[in-house]
């Protein structure tokens, strides 16, 4: 049905104008609102109930925890504990959206409201007919032009902290208006093809005590230095190559702080513990290497984009120029699971055993670049590794980009026995 339709159909049935009818119906069709629920909701508005029970009025109030997707509209009741504003791109047009988290004695849910209702961290509010819709799997509030937002006098107590603070290692993604001190420990300036065209970035990687995380900066912040300590609030987490990373906004606020400590290791887990957690930024791994997979040794890489290519071809240039490179996919078995352990070229060289030039000559003196994976395969399978680097786990498995890889010190015995005693327990 057409939206003029829908107006018209409504129009009828609750015996308003068919203008202003239409203008509300687009109103909420723009913010994402499906056609049925949005004539529900003006069903709702205009007194009318669709027949579904006698008068109009707000939907009954609703628990948290009982909320499901398919639900249509709701009226809750509930503490706010985190809010966050950023711009995103709706049908060509600019629109500036608030979100965050609420929460009553039931659970918690994360909001998106379409219109600034001057929500803050700590307020109780009881939201009437507000839209559920889908979000990655889990139900979400839409708070919008047909919803009504009243600040209760009384808080409710519930038990979820309020405000966005978090350290590092409690983020993940989905996130909204979170507030992290941390040390900037690398940062990069790009330009990127944005939805206005060319877009200035800053990139790079954020630590504290408890963790190292990758960030961007969409709307470039002078105090985001290499080496500087800084308070970022109003930032938001989404997934980057399968770990949580820390997104920086136009509206979100940037200041020097007191010096934030960041630990020097990774964090260590078992290799299931790992692959389960869905992706480490920095996590150390020990364990075995059981094979050299296919694609090691002397590889070619596309000059454009930097792929793997085969006989000069990349998947995206077609035929290319390619350049040398050196590159180890070893599989790591730790008892639990394994991983693919992906070494760059830098670390490479250290597990052959010789330059990039080198590795060149022995494969034209053998007249097989085989041999240089073979070598390497001879030196590093059946031998324990202590490995730290950014695991990611996606449909094609899971892989770590090493950045340190170097023989076990531990005492396999000692670490059997400590094993049996855990088990033992």
């Amino acid at each position: 049905m057409s939206l003029d339709d829908a107006a018209e159909e409504l129009a009828s049935t609750l015996g308003v104008d068919k203008a202003e009818v239409k203008e509300d119906l687009e109103k909420l069709v723009s913010y994402s609102v499906p056609m049925d629920e949005a004539k529900q909701s003006l069903r709702r508005k205009y007194g009318d109930s669709g027949g579904g029970g006698g008068g109009g009025g707000e939907p009954p109030a609703t628990d948290i925890a009982d909320i499901e997707p398919d639900m249509g509209n709701v009226s809750v009741t509930a503490r706010v504990l985190t809010v966050g504003k950023r711009s995103i791109r709706y049908q060509g047009d600019d629109q500036v959206i608030f979100e965050g988290e609420l929460a009553d004695e039931t659970g918690k849910i994360s909001y998106t409201a379409w219109t600034d209702f001057s929500l803050s961290p700590g307020d109780t509010i009881t939201a009437g007919n507000a839209g559920v819709r889908e979000w990655e799997g889990d139900p979400e509030l839409n708070l919008g032009e047909s919803t009504t937002v009243t600040l209760e006098e009384d808080s409710l107590e519930v038990p979820y902290e309020v405000g966005g603070e978090r350290d590092l290692i409690d983020l993940q993604p989905g996130d909204r208006g979170r507030t992290v001190e941390v040390q900037v420990l690398e940062v990069e300036e790009k330009t990127i093809d944005g939805r206005d065209g060319e877009t200035d970035i800053l990139s790079g990687v954020v630590g504290d005590e408890t963790a190292r995380l990758p960030f961007t900066d969409w709307d470039p912040h002078a105090d985001i230095e290499a080496g500087a300590s800084v308070r970022i609030e109003d930032a938001y987490i989404r997934e980057f190559r399968g770990v949580p990373s820390v997104n920086v906004t136009e509206f979100s606020t940037v200041d020097p702080t007191a010096d934030v400590d960041v630990s020097d290791s990774a964090t260590e887990m078992g290799v299931r513990e790992a692959v389960e957690a869905g992706g480490v930024f920095d996590v150390e791994l020990v364990g075995n290497v059981i094979e050299v997979r296919d694609g090691s040794g002397l590889i070619q890489r596309c000059p454009e984009c930097g792929r793997v290519v085969q006989n000069g071809q990349c998947r995206s240039h077609g035929e290319v120029d390619a350049e040398d490179d050196m590159r180890v996919k070893a599989i790591l078995d730790d008892g639990t699971d394994t991983v693919t352990v992906v070494l760059g070229r830098e670390l490479t060289e250290e597990v052959y055993g010789g330059t990039l030039e080198e590795a060149l000559n022995h494969a034209r003196d053998a007249m097989d670049r085989e041999v240089v994976a073979e070598e390497i395969a001879a030196g590093v399978v059946g031998r324990e590794y202590r490995v730290r680097g950014a695991l990611s786990v996606d449909e094609y498995g899971a892989n770590l980009d090493a950045t340190e890889f170097e023989e076990s010190g531990d005492d396999p015995a000692a670490r059997a026995e400590a094993l049996l005693a855990e088990v033992g327990r």
